[in-house]
């Protein structure tokens, strides 16, 4: 069964303060922190489950797209 991709992913860097709380949720291991901000490593990999924007502390991560 293919993966329904029609939400992406976006990361605000002026909002993220790097805490990691994103990485530590994410059961893929899509996101890492680099420099500090979190960064998509890995979007192929993500399965849109939402744990990153739902424990972003920031709301740093948004998850979007047609519903």
């Amino acid at each position: 069964m293919p993966e329904n991709k029609e939400k992406s992913l976006t990361v605000d860097k002026e909002w993220c303060k790097g805490c990691g709380i994103c990485v530590a949720f994410c059961p893929k291991s899509v996101l890492e922190i680099e420099n500090g901000k979190v960064e998509i490593k890995n979007f192929d990999a993500c399965i849109q489950c939402g744990q990153c924007e739902l424990r972003c502390p920031d709301y740093a991560i948004y998850l979007g797209g047609n519903r």
